[in-house]
């Protein structure tokens, strides 16, 4: 059974199909990349995903559960196995133990575990090597920092799914290494499936076990990362990999 199942996805606004009957399977444990220019309908499918809006037409199956079936309480439970980290991190007015430590608290979690959990995921991150980073005020930190400890809030949870809406847009090579090497981390030691937005073609090729290209909302090619990015089937997909598509 596929972790994730897409099935005739549809989302309108205003009579504009942001994402137009796209149909795709992730399965458990792989990352799953997906490419496109802005506007494709990248972070609305995650949004779609993470029940944060509701589709117009078709189903998204969590686990063979179809989540357009669920009541509100039972969304709650679903989503409590995802995690979604936005491209423009939030974080809290507070300081960095709390921001982390945020989701632990909401499931009643044990104060001697949430404390090891959140060290840990401090360390997961790349940040303990600043000193009191649990005790600094969040906003206070760069933007790289911030992006960290979003993460590090997600992932602190343990989800089963981990969605990322261009995680690494906003970061230096080095903090971008350290983030992908993070994620390759979990999804290998904690076989945690990863659904990733991303307009890195080079980071998409490196991470990501299969990819879909989507463009104006429409599913063009969906394959393996050999098959997208050296034998794609479709003109349209060649030509996004070649940089060679004007939109």
């Amino acid at each position: 059974m596929p972790h994730v199942e897409i099935r005739n996805l549809s989302k309108e606004y205003n009579s504009v199909k942001a994402i137009d009957g796209i149909s795709f399977n992730v399965e458990k444990g792989e990352i799953f990349t997906i490419i496109g220019p802005t506007g494709a309908g990248k972070t609305t499918l995650l949004h779609l995903i993470d029940m944060l809006d509701t589709p117009t037409f078709g189903s998204i199956h969590y686990d063979g559960i179809n989540l357009n079936l669920l009541s509100e309480q039972e969304k709650v439970a679903i989503r409590r196995r995802m995690g979604l980290v936005f491209q423009k991190p939030v974080v809290f007015k507070t300081d960095v133990y709390k921001n982390i430590a945020y989701g632990l608290n909401l499931r009643n979690i044990e104060k001697e575990v949430v404390e090891r959990k959140v060290k840990d995921a401090i360390k997961l991150v790349g940040l303990s090597h600043i000193e009191n980073i649990e005790k600094r005020e969040a906003k206070s930190l760069s933007g790289g920092e911030v992006q960290k400890i979003a993460l590090a809030r997600t992932i602190v949870t343990e989800p089963k799914l981990l969605l990322l809406d261009e995680p690494t847009a906003n970061l230096d090579p080095t903090n971008v290494a350290i983030l992908e090497d993070v994620i390759q981390s979990i999804n290998y030691e904690r076989k945690m499936t990863v659904i990733m937005a991303t307009h890195n073609m080079f980071q998409a090729e490196r991470l990501g076990n299969k990819v879909a290209f989507l463009f104006d909302g429409k599913l063009i090619e969906v394959g393996s990362v050999d098959a997208i990015f050296h034998e794609p089937r479709e003109e349209l997909t060649k030509a996004f990999i070649e940089g060679k598509l004007v939109y």
